[in-house]
């Protein structure tokens, strides 16, 4: 059976060579696919391996980079902030396709829907939630000099290359003209904060990005997804989190099929709890989250309609594409309400 994105009989001969220990390959299942990086299951005879590698087709620049998600989970995986257990890299396109990294499978669940939330009591769901903001915070606090980051962005100026990064990124996906987007882009510049704190970030931090063990005490197993991870601001981070939340009774976000309906199980901290916890264990400054929030549906529509623009090319993965273009303008609209007050 061919498997998208997957070329057998050379990655088989390419673990023979640099994961040795594996075995051959009995097995390889795509387990999520085409919204972001492809990701499989590979089942070997000593143990079972994940591999990463970027999405089918339309590829944005400078997004989907295997060799960065590689460095940062290699790098933390000493530190107290919990990723899989890295395995091997691949940068040479000619195994498989494109670059790509094998890391160990971590025994935990991705809740993505309400279906899985639905799963968990009140009391977890507290309990999970609180995890997120202490988690995001022990990310925040990493000595990335420590770590071997120091040269893995550059954190003076973050925001505003941020701006034209996905500025640059709308402009290559963009599959129709949106002039709320081009005055969005404008009162964000106009607004950038005059100074920010420099810290390890993770780009792209929700539920659905961490592996997590449900028990009576549920914890985070595992955060996965580091490929627009860099130095920067912080608060980009909390700020694009809180645009994934979805509070009870936003039936806007609702309309939004990206991590919707997850938060709104009761027990689940509203967006604005969920801000005042990490501000309590990082000590960060919140008065112009604002600013962040806006940034966060910026970002966001910018990466929707990159999704939106691969599957009107027939390159997504898996199911559930058509309509996603129409979170796009609702995205927008909703960074203009933030920045209006």
């Amino acid at each position: 059976m061919s498997i998208p994105g997957i070329d057998r009989v050379r990655l088989t001969a390419w673990m023979a060579a640099n994961v040795p220990d594996a075995g051959e390959p009995t097995g390889v299942s795509l387990i999520a696919g085409g919204r972001s990086n492809l990701t499989y299951v590979v089942e070997t005879p000593e143990r079972r391996l994940v591999l990463r590698r970027p999405p089918l087709g339309h590829v944005l620049p400078t997004a989907h980079d295997m060799g960065r998600e590689w460095r940062v989970i290699s790098a933390l995986a000493p530190t107290p902030v919990p990723v899989p257990e890295p395995v091997a890299f691949c940068g040479d396109p000619d195994v498989i396709g494109a670059p790509f990294y094998l890391m160990a499978h971590v025994d935990g669940v991705a809740v993505r829907s309400r279906q899985d939330a639905a799963r968990l009591s009140p009391e977890q769901a507290r309990r999970l939630s609180e995890r997120l903001a202490e988690v995001l915070a022990a990310i925040h606090a990493v000595d990335y000099e420590a770590a071997g980051l120091g040269g893995f962005g550059r954190p003076e100026g973050y925001l505003a290359r941020q701006l034209e990064r996905w500025g640059q990124q709308w402009e290559r996906s963009k599959t129709a003209e949106l002039p709320e987007y081009d005055r969005l882009a404008a009162r964000l510049r106009e607004r950038l904060p005059a100074r920010s704190a420099a810290t390890l970030v993770h780009g792209d931090y929700r539920l659905d990005n961490t592996l997590v063990e449900i028990s009576a005490a549920p914890d985070i197993l595992a955060v996965v997804d580091w490929e627009m991870s860099t130095l920067g601001d912080p608060l980009a981070d909390l700020g694009l989190t809180l645009t994934y939340w979805q509070d009870p009774g936003d039936l806007e976000r609702a309309s939004i099929p990206v991590a919707a309906g997850v938060t709104v199980t009761p027990g689940f901290l509203t967006a604005r709890e969920f801000a005042a916890h990490y501000a309590e264990i990082s000590g960060a400054d919140l008065s112009d989250l604002d600013f962040y929030l806006a940034f966060g549906n910026f970002k966001l529509a910018v990466i929707i309609e990159g999704i939106h623009a691969r599957f009107k090319q027939g390159k997504t993965v898996g199911e559930g594409f058509e309509d996603i273009g129409a979170a796009v303008p609702t995205l927008v609209e909703r960074a203009h309400r933030v920045l209006d007050g």
